[in-house]
């Protein structure tokens, strides 16, 4: 089960931030929220990806189709998927082919065009209609099966952040920023909060530029001061520093790579990474930097990013 799930408000309610999301609670939750043992998620066959493939007690194999918006063709979709997996006939070990594939479709809203595809075909599908209900401070998702009147319910761990804690004069973080912190409880999301408000705070100089990629802090392209990006394996957001480089000839101030603790309060380490992401690992002697001591640099992540921060107001 999931820890936290991505989700956005919007003028009606509340729904996943995009298809990944919906996708990723409903794989986590597939044996409590519909009694069915996942196989494989976004599964390649005959040119089509299936979005999730499972087995009832039965050893039915079950395809799920999902759509975080109105969508007009998922009947076409799932016999595309039906033909291939028929063809193809994967994972039977666990599937009894001999009894009817069940076929899945989830999404919010129905077009009535997919009514009439279904209207006519001789296949079967499942309509399950996605609805986020908040009761007291708790989501819940609900998949509704109109045909049958059946309702299968499971919790969403997601809290809502309290803007109210930070100051009231700096911007909302963008929807990118707030996707992101959707993999951290409530206090990790503050505590980097925090930190984007003690970059955003130090002068009115500094910029927040959000970018598809990354969300990036200074004054300008050539002044930067501070960087956040998220990397989509780990869910986790990665910070960076424009700190001075060591063991250089010439002082020069580099982006370095922090390596955050798991319960975003302090760093591990850091190093100089001048684009992209890096692998980190502790034990990676030539990646971060020592003391003369051989002790790993450690500390609080306010610390260091106080220290980023004067090193770019020197840079001014």
């Amino acid at each position: 089960m999931l820890s936290n799930a991505a989700l956005k408000k919007t003028g009606t309610g509340w729904e996943f931030v995009n298809e990944a999301a919906l996708e990723d609670f409903v794989w986590d939750n597939l044996k409590s929220l519909l009694n069915l043992t996942p196989l494989k998620r976004q599964y390649f066959v005959r040119g089509e990806i299936c979005d999730i493939l499972a087995v009832d007690d039965n050893r039915k194999l079950v395809v799920l189709e999902l759509k975080n918006t109105e969508d007009r063709y998922i009947v076409q979709q799932l016999t595309r998927y039906y033909d291939a997996l028929l063809e193809v006939k994967p994972f039977d070990t666990e599937v009894d082919y001999g009894k009817p594939i069940r076929l899945v479709a989830i999404a919010p809203i129905f077009h009535r065009h997919n009514e009439i595809d279904r209207k006519h075909h001789n296949l079967v599908f499942d309509f399950l209609k996605v609805l986020i209900l908040k009761e007291s401070d708790k989501f819940y998702l609900h998949l509704h099966n109109a045909d049958t009147e059946q309702l299968f319910k499971a919790e969403i761990f997601y809290r809502e952040i309290d803007f109210s804690i930070f100051k009231a004069d700096l911007p909302k973080p963008s929807q990118i920023f707030l996707n992101w912190l959707s993999s951290y409880n409530g206090d990790e999301q503050e505590k980097i909060l925090k930190l984007r408000e003690q970059i955003l705070s130090f002068d009115k100089c500094i910029q927040e530029v959000t970018e598809t990629k990354s969300i990036k802090y200074g004054k300008g392209k050539t002044k930067p001061c501070a960087e956040f990006c998220f990397e989509r394996k780990s869910k986790k957001i990665v910070l960076f520093l424009w700190l001075p480089i060591p063991n250089r000839k010439k002082q020069a101030v580099g982006r370095m790579q922090v390596g955050i603790t798991d319960d975003c309060e302090g760093y591990w380490g850091w190093g100089h990474q001048p684009d992209g992401i890096g692998k980190m690992e502790v034990g990676r002697m030539s990646f971060y930097h020592l003391t003369q001591d051989n002790e790993w640099i450690a500390g609080y992540l306010d610390e260091i990013v106080d220290e980023a921060l004067e090193t770019w107001r020197r840079r001014l």
